[in-house]
């Protein structure tokens, strides 16, 4: 979908069209979930602090978020996914795999059904959503970026490995402003910078990823589209508005984290091993603490304990905290899964 939170907020207010916007907080720790096309001419992006994007843009208005809203969308939206092909692999709430091979219209190509999908789309929803239509997964995430907004773009067969030739490593699904960082360090630059270095090299430098980098620097990718994949987590995190300074405070932000994210544990049956607390200093120095366990968190009691046993670790505080967020996962699909032990990092 095309700036969708935005986009949202643009459709159901004839008075936002045509301004830059901004979905999120516009307070002084707010942050920007979402930026209209508008306001993106400005520089405004989405995870941009709200200061930061009213710097830019002045006259930037600021709705808050309606997810309710945005899932409902999203709902009407999977279903005309539905009308043409099983294989349904959701990303978020706006953004979706979908294999065509076999499509339940019977439509000759992927062009032809990516075209109708997105005009029934605007039917619909009267939202826009731009297309990549590709031989596998990563090529066709690359192409859905290229003619945005209201466009697709088809990388046919034979044709991956010239695309992603030109491409800045930083354009690569899979490759965060950090890691293009290290790699125009090293000289990498482009895709056909990835593709000369080797994969011993790329395994020394960026370990497991290596294996990556070296499959679509070549325009290569193997996974399948996989409908309803089981959820690997459940997290929640909040930025506060005044530092947090006292271990009270802290203990306290920690509780309610674990409350919601042990909220849509209840709802959804899911239960998780591994706890990770997250806490971001007034400095933005992030730090991580997190806990396997042997068995996965069958109460809120227990999440509670190991979330907040995790957090004592950073007191004294070195600073005052700005952030706190907890995370369940390693959720168990069998339950006969051999036990382990408790691991903690």
């Amino acid at each position: 979908m095309d700036a969708f939170y935005a986009s949202v907020e643009q459709r159901d207010n004839p008075d936002l069209r045509g301004r830059p916007l901004a979905v999120g907080g516009s307070s002084g720790r707010g942050v920007v979930a979402a930026a209209s096309y508008e306001a993106r001419t400005f520089g405004v992006r989405s995870a941009m602090p709200s200061v930061t994007a009213l710097r830019r843009c002045p006259d930037l208005v600021f709705v808050p978020p309606r997810f309710e809203v945005y899932r409902a969308v999203s709902a009407q939206i999977r279903a005309i996914f539905h009308d043409y092909t099983p294989l349904v692999e959701p990303l978020s709430l706006d953004e979706a795999y979908l294999d065509v091979t076999e499509n339940l219209r019977g439509l000759s190509s992927a062009t032809e059904t990516a075209l109708e999908i997105r005009a029934r789309i605007l039917e619909t929803t009267g939202l826009t959503a731009s297309a990549g239509i590709s031989y596998n997964k990563f090529l066709a995430k690359l192409a859905s970026d290229q003619n945005k907004p209201n466009g697709q773009c088809v990388i046919p067969p034979g044709a991956g490995l010239e695309f992603v030739t030109a491409l800045p490593v930083g354009r690569f699904h899979g490759i965060g402003p950090k890691t293009a960082e290290r790699m125009n360090k090293l000289g990498i630059v482009t895709g056909a910078d990835l593709r000369t270095r080797d994969l011993q090299f790329l395994q020394a430098h960026f370990g497991k990823a290596g294996t990556w980098y070296h499959a679509i620097s070549r325009g290569e990718d193997e996974r399948q589209v996989t409908p309803d994949r089981p959820r690997k987590s459940s997290g929640s995190e909040t930025t506060y508005e005044v530092d947090l300074i006292e271990p009270e405070e802290v203990e306290a932000g920690v509780r309610a984290m674990a409350d919601d994210v042990w909220a849509w544990c209840e709802k959804s049956g899911g239960r998780g091993r591994t706890v990770t607390v997250k806490a971001r200093y007034a400095d933005f120095r992030q730090v991580t603490r997190s806990r396997t366990r042997a068995s996965p968190v069958a109460d809120k009691e227990t999440l509670y304990d190991v979330s907040l046993s995790l957090v004592r670790t950073l007191f004294p505080l070195r600073a005052g905290i700005r952030l706190i967020g907890v995370t369940l996962s390693t959720f168990d699909t069998d339950e006969h899964t051999t036990p382990q032990l408790d691991l903690e990092m």
